[in-house]
């Protein structure tokens, strides 16, 4: 896949992102895609990703801003560096109780993409900073 058709493929699953459409964001995805979680650990498969999705928006609302898009040669493997805004709206286990706290932080996301699908992603943020901003707001 061109870099450019990789960069498309990217700023498709962000914009979708940005607008909560967890359809258009698994459409960007394989079957097989790999979710490389923050707290560490791997899963894999698109449904799982869908749950994921699900379980996400229940506690949190994120949009990004600032969105810079790397992408290697070859198109294989991309980058995304953002600032994280979001809205803390359901108490998550191990949090703080939600009360619709704000945070804004850097974030970033690597990718792979294999047959013009993401076939990886691996989200990165601080999570002791988003807590600590959760926690003191």
């Amino acid at each position: 896949m061109s870099e450019i058709r990789t960069r498309q493929l990217i700023e498709r699953y962000l914009d979708a992102f940005n607008r909560s459409d967890h359809e258009a964001m698994l459409a960007c995805l394989s079957e097989d895609v790999a979710r490389d979680k923050s707290g560490g650990g791997r899963e894999i498969g698109k449904e799982k990703f869908r749950w994921f999705l699900g379980l996400s928006a229940r506690h949190f609302r994120e949009e990004l801003s600032d969105v810079a898009i790397m992408t290697a040669p070859g198109g294989v493997r991309a980058a995304a560096e953002f600032t994280l805004h979001g809205t803390y709206r359901s108490t998550l286990e191990g949090l703080p109780e939600a009360r619709g706290q704000r945070y804004s932080l850097p974030a970033g996301m690597f990718f792979e993409v294999d047959d013009g699908l993401i076939s990886r992603l691996t989200f990165h943020l601080d999570r002791a900073a988003r807590e600590a901003q959760i926690g003191s707001a």
